[in-house]
């Protein structure tokens, strides 16, 4: 018997990395997923896959951005499996850039989809989750979040993650909801392989430089993380709220 059965899941940005990973490790679990994603192809196309090993998942079309979008997905989660238990809020974008060339843009839409959509999504799970007395939502945040050079905004929103995560922890704790927060490091995604891109490097060659700095000595995959974000949302969490992990191959402060 898994450790989420009979528990239903809504995992944002699951169309790949982290979010796919996730919902995967999820559905292995014994959980109901659903899929959302701005892709609709895609989510659909992984949750099928999904289904064809067994799981019980569907994908949808959500951009964490649009109040309306955002509320219409959790509805339908919620009318097809009767609940909702665990969201895991992990949409993301990066429009890196130095503050001197950052434009107003860059700032606002990475701020948008980060904070705004996680507020978003939140706000319209927790309604469902107080009324069951349970709930476990857990938020992507990220080594940025201590800063670094070119992201700004992407600091910005993930440092402003970790406050908004312990903010809800102490308002929905008394509805049995937990809320806590899974900071990445170096993960080897397709946001990371852009990122190589954008730099003029091979993806080879970004992993490389990236682990010299890693005391583990290796990149972190998105299995580690989704491993980190099924704790949180499972019983043995659940005296756990508030709560940064840092799933960095090192410490991190």
């Amino acid at each position: 018997m898994g450790r989420l059965e009979q528990r239903v899941a809504l995992v944002t940005g699951a169309g790949q990395g982290i979010g796919l990973a996730t919902a995967e490790r999820f559905a292995r679990e014994g959980a109901r997923v659903c899929l959302a994603d701005t892709n609709s192809e895609v989510a659909a196309q992984e949750a099928s896959r999904m289904v064809d090993s067994g799981a019980d998942a569907f994908g949808i079309r959500m951009d964490v951005t649009s109040r309306l979008e955002v509320e219409g997905v959790v509805e339908r989660v919620v009318g097809r499996f009767g609940r909702l238990d665990i969201l895991v809020n992990n949409a993301g974008i990066t429009r890196d850039e130095l503050i001197h060339r950052m434009s107003d843009d860059d700032w606002r839409s990475v701020l948008n989809v980060h904070l705004t959509g996680t507020f978003l999504c939140s706000r319209a799970a927790q309604k469902y989750m107080v009324e069951n007395e349970y709930g476990r939502i857990i938020n992507l945040s990220s080594v940025s979040a201590l800063g670094r050079r070119g992201q700004a905004n992407y600091a910005a929103a993930k440092a402003g993650l970790q406050g908004f995560t312990k903010t809800l922890a102490i308002e929905l704790g008394p509805y049995g909801v937990t809320v806590n927060a899974v900071a990445p490091g170096f993960i080897e995604t397709e946001m990371t392989r852009r990122t190589a891109e954008r730099m003029g490097l091979s993806f080879e060659e970004l992993v490389n430089a990236a682990t010299e700095e890693i005391p583990l000595g290796k990149s972190g995959k998105p299995e580690d993380v989704a491993a980190a974000i099924l704790f949180f949302a499972t019983e043995e969490a659940s005296f756990v709220s508030g709560q940064v992990l840092y799933v960095a191959g090192g410490p991190k402060s």
